[in-house]
């Protein structure tokens, strides 16, 4: 399938494909006329790529263990991706922690300004 296709299947546009190729997420085949193929294990790679990039994991993580979620092995068999994940969680609960010691510092000024 093209590019357009691949878009289709996915809901990914065109731009954001070209990009997760830029970042090595996606390897296209590509055709003498220098045109990208992909097929359905693309379709299923940009869709664990969408998941893991809205939990919050940046492009160049995900790089390093896409393979274990693109052969759809169980995450017991990929342990650098488990540290990974623990690891990028530390970091969101530790983000968590920091917004609300900001929002009670607002509460209070808000709550001091009458």
């Amino acid at each position: 399938m093209r590019i357009g296709d691949l878009a289709a299947a996915t809901g990914v546009s065109r731009r954001l494909l070209r990009y997760y190729e830029e970042q090595g997420l996606l390897r296209p085949r590509r055709l003498p006329n220098g045109y990208r193929e992909y097929s359905a294990v693309d379709v299923a790679a940009v869709r664990h790529i969408r998941r893991l990039l809205a939990a919050g994991l940046p492009t160049a993580v995900i790089v390093r263990f896409l393979h274990c979620v693109r052969d759809e092995m169980p995450l017991a068999s990929c342990p650098e991706m488990v540290t990974n994940l623990r690891r990028e969680r530390e970091r969101i609960a530790e983000e968590i922690g920091r917004l609300e010691t900001s929002r009670h510092l607002l509460d209070a000024m808000l709550d001091d300004a009458g």
